[in-house]
């Protein structure tokens, strides 16, 4: 899997910020959502948070939408790759 900075520079994800990565891939159900969302409350707005997951994370989508958050996620081998940011912190 190609480095973090590689996947967000392929998205709408701002450059310029600072990022995070979260590696779900090991965690089942629904445990990637909640973490994901946990986190996302703790980090500044400003931070892009680059999740890695062994699937699409579906039902996060809704959910980050909610909360203002944009995203984008990249099939990837071996693995899913979505990033999330707030557009205007």
């Amino acid at each position: 899997m190609p480095a973090v900075d590689e996947y967000v520079t392929d998205t709408e994800a701002p450059t310029d910020r600072a990022r995070e990565t979260m590696d779900a891939r090991d965690l089942p159900p629904p445990q990637p959502l909640q973490n994901t969302l946990e986190r996302l409350v703790t980090m500044d707005d400003e931070t892009v948070l680059v999740q890695v997951n062994d699937r699409v994370p579906q039902h996060l989508y809704p959910r980050l939408t909610d909360r203002g958050y944009e995203y984008e996620t990249i099939e990837a081998d071996p693995g899913v790759v979505t990033v999330i940011w707030m557009v205007d912190p």
